[in-house]
């Protein structure tokens, strides 16, 4: 199994590939606005997942000092 995911401008050409997938056979799902999110949020944990201990009271002592 393969996926894709397209992105557009035009909503005319995304009806066009979406009709064409259809007429294929190939399955379609729009994805809502929170699993967009969800997707987006997954990568960033994956790319900032380092293997390393975090102390986490320092970390914590960070952010308010931040903030």
């Amino acid at each position: 199994m393969s996926t894709v995911i397209l992105t557009s401008d035009s909503k005319k050409d995304l009806d066009l590939i979406i009709k064409l997938a259809k007429k294929l056979g190939i399955g379609i799902k729009e994805l809502s606005k929170e699993e967009i999110e969800d997707i987006g949020l997954s990568a960033a944990i994956k790319e900032g997942k380092t293997g390393e201990y975090i102390d986490t009271d320092s970390f914590l002592k960070t952010l308010d000092d931040v903030g």
